[in-house]
């Protein structure tokens, strides 16, 4: 496949003005006839983006960047570098084969150290860009090829990985949850690509609900919610032969931004034991409140964190906890309670009386934040926290709160 050329004058033209802001310059472009402005204003885009997103490749000299949507759509250098340390370190002598290449992050951290790596990919350009990026990457012996996942799959010989993040996107472009919605459809293709590995890496939406997932896919060892900051980025499930998805275990991380993902660390459990976890309910609000991060809220953890740091659940259905002393090893926001009230109109006038401004959260109430902000003209922000929830009893009631402390890390894990 040949790559297409960058000009000395384009080249030179990205370096200089690396960091600056490309609309302004593609309003320019006639100052610049030699320069090929549609494919400066790409990289010097992307490589912004990189600066952040992909450290390692921003800081590689002559890295090339694919359009705007292939970068929004790839993986962050801390989730790929994080799927790495799901492959065995005995399986790397072998074979991986990524059916789903993009723009080669993901492939580009996962392939480190095996014997044979082969990159998949239809969209001929992004084969491109990997042909001359993957070398400068530490991978000169990739393979790529440019054809469809689920043709190549049928042909190739017995792999010791397979990773396959299937396209989210239907023909409309519009964003897409369920497996039987993904291009490929890997409910489909599960057992070919059982008999085609030892061990199979698959990527699906953190949107998608987990337990239907492993419904829909037998064989389920591992499922891995990865957080970046915070922030719920994805969902990969490990699958090997003989393994039970009712068992699997739930492995829940939160990574920092940028590369390091050495660092993060994990609350993991099954299904079974978060059934039988105990899990009692307050009979009050006590000292502190905490509310647990992103990635144990879509892993369904609600009964596992009450039993393992002790804690008091509000009500079965609030996902709020509490207890007399803090907790400050709790996976989550944890708050020191200052006051709490009903909304009756005189502990609404009481609390409107003190608090003129908060950052307002809703957790098993009726009404919406915008709602509810409306109703009590409380404007956005500040030092103060104030919950609108269901207490044990059914009562609903708000609870006025100050930040403890920032979680080590951010909301940590």
């Amino acid at each position: 496949m040949a790559k297409k050329e960058i000009s000395p004058e384009t080249e030179a033209f990205i370096r200089e003005h690396a960091e600056d802001n490309v609309q302004t310059l593609a309003l320019r472009a006639a100052r610049f006839p030699k320069v090929n402005m549609a494919t400066a204003i790409v990289q010097i885009a992307a490589r912004q983006t990189a600066r952040a997103k992909l450290p390692t490749w921003w800081k590689t000299t002559g890295v090339r960047y694919p359009s705007h949507l292939a970068m929004e759509q790839c993986s962050s250098e801390a989730t790929a570098r994080y799927k790495a340390t799901l492959i065995p370190e005995e399986l790397k002598n072998g074979s991986l084969t990524d059916l789903s290449g993009g723009f080669g992050v993901d492939f580009t951290c996962m392939a480190q150290g095996f014997s044979e790596a082969t990159y998949v990919e239809r969209q001929e350009e992004l084969c491109a860009l990997a042909e001359y990026n993957l070398p400068l990457l530490g991978l000169p012996d990739a393979q790529v090829v440019n054809t469809d996942a689920a043709k190549h799959l049928e042909g190739m010989s017995r792999q010791s990985v397979i990773f396959i993040d299937p396209a989210r996107r239907d023909l409309k472009g519009r964003k897409t949850v369920l497996i039987g919605d993904c291009d490929p459809d890997v409910g489909r293709l599960h057992d070919l690509l059982m008999e085609k590995a030892e061990i199979v890496i698959v990527k699906l939406s953190p949107m998608l609900d987990i337990s239907l997932a492993l419904e829909q896919l037998p064989f389920v060892s591992e499922v891995h919610v990865v957080a970046v900051g915070g922030e719920c980025k994805e969902l990969l499930l490990v699958m090997k032969a003989g393994a039970c998805s009712a068992d699997a275990r739930i492995i829940c991380s939160n990574l920092p931004t940028g590369a390091a993902s050495a660092w993060h660390t994990s609350f993991n459990f099954t299904r079974k034991e978060e059934e039988e976890a105990a899990c009692p309910i307050a009979a009050q609000v006590k000292n502190y409140l905490y509310e647990p991060n992103s990635v144990l809220m879509k892993a369904g953890a609600f009964r596992m964190v009450a039993a393992r740091y002790g804690v008091e659940k509000l009500h079965p259905n609030s996902h709020l906890y509490t207890s007399d002393q803090w907790v400050k090893e709790f996976p989550g926001r944890q708050f020191r309670v200052l006051a709490q009230g009903g909304f009756g109109k005189r502990e609404v006038r009481e609390l409107l009386d003190s608090v003129k401004k908060a950052n307002l959260t809703v957790r098993n109430f009726p009404n919406s934040v915008a709602d509810l902000r409306k109703k009590l003209k409380l404007a956005e922000g500040g030092e103060d926290y104030l919950f609108a929830t269901t207490l044990s009893e059914g009562e609903k009631a708000w609870i006025l709160c100050r930040k403890v402390t920032e979680p080590v890390g951010g909301d940590n894990v």
